[in-house]
């Protein structure tokens, strides 16, 4: 659809067409004036003859000034609705690279692979489904370790994933720590943070920040932490039984599922492939990210190539001018 930002400049064609009335009618007096006088004719044999050539560079100049008045009107070619991207949510990815992660009790296939492997193909295609959000990596086992700050740059991210490897930062699980600094790193703008816990639910046997303090600080700043437990907890039928024979625990601690039911977040057990992929659709949906309504349209601007038509009639009616002089 074409048109006219600046319609009002079209005003300006009635003094262009004033100029040219004016201009037409001196060229038709200099015209008539014009004496073919030639020393092989008799005085009686001259004569005057019309000027067709006087008025063009009139009607070339015209044309260029209704050009330059339609130029400054701005006409442009107006297509669809330009919709803006959708507003997320500051997500860090809080991944478990302890030596359990190592175990093969997924299947790819007919192939056993390790949890790890399943782990990265899953956590990147949820990265590329959610094009409005800011992720963050962190990984933890006995220390912990920031890949990548919260960015737009999910192509970046997504390569920081893939060079994770088990025990690049120790055998041990600091859960603990490893909270403290996703929290430090996620900023609350118009929808809330979230924390993307990835486990195997071992024992949080390392750090100096316990679960139970980070868990107070997530539930105080408002950030929902979803725990995604990858295959079973390898030592859980060992804690069982320690538990039966022995006296409780002076200061508990809270699990994956603890983590997430206390912060609004949800716990998810992920055993096969096609859970993950139903993890990844429970999420987008637990998450939602923010539809923002189209402001702006495509725009073409089609001022420059009346200018241009503008100038070369210009040029034109110059050169007849010159052309008729010389």
């Amino acid at each position: 659809m074409l048109e006219l930002a600046q319609s009002s400049w079209l005003f300006l064609l009635l003094a262009v067409a004033g100029w040219g009335w004016l201009a037409w009618r001196r060229a038709q007096g200099e015209a008539a004036g014009v004496v073919l006088n030639h020393p092989a004719l008799p005085l009686t044999g001259v004569g005057r003859l019309p000027a067709p050539g006087l008025r063009w560079p009139v009607v070339l100049r015209g044309l260029a000034f209704a050009l330059l008045a339609l130029a400054l009107a701005q006409p442009r070619e107006v297509g669809d609705w330009i919709t803006p991207p959708p507003e997320g949510r500051d997500m860090v990815l809080l991944i478990d690279t302890s030596l359990t992660m190592s175990i093969r009790d997924f299947k790819q296939g007919d192939l056993e692979v390790e949890r790890m492997t399943v782990l990265k193909d899953t956590l990147t295609r949820f990265i590329d489904g959610r094009p409005g959000d800011r992720f963050g990596v962190i990984v933890f086992g006995s220390e912990v370790a920031t890949l990548t700050p919260p960015t737009f740059d999910r192509a970046h991210v997504a390569a920081q994933i893939q060079r994770i490897q088990v025990g690049m930062v120790g055998g041990d699980t600091a859960l603990g720590d490893a909270l403290g600094m996703a929290l430090k790193q996620v900023r609350t703008r118009r929808l809330r943070p979230a924390v993307i816990l990835v486990s195997d639910g071992a024992d949080n046997n390392a750090g100096t920040l316990t679960p139970a303090e980070s868990l107070a600080v997530a539930h105080q700043a408002g950030v929902a932490i979803h725990a995604l437990q990858f295959g079973s907890d390898p030592y859980a039928a060992a804690r069982a039984a320690r538990t039966v024979s022995s006296p409780p625990v002076a200061d508990p601690q809270p699990d994956l599922a603890d983590l997430a039911r206390l912060t609004q977040g949800q716990y998810f057990a992920i055993a096969s492939a096609d859970d993950a992929a139903r993890v990844i659709r429970a999420i987008d949906q637990l998450e939602p990210t923010l539809s923002r309504p189209a402001q702006q349209r495509q725009v073409r601007e089609w001022y420059w190539a009346a200018l241009a038509l503008a100038a070369a009639l210009l040029v034109c009616a110059r050169w007849l001018t010159f052309r008729r002089a010389a």
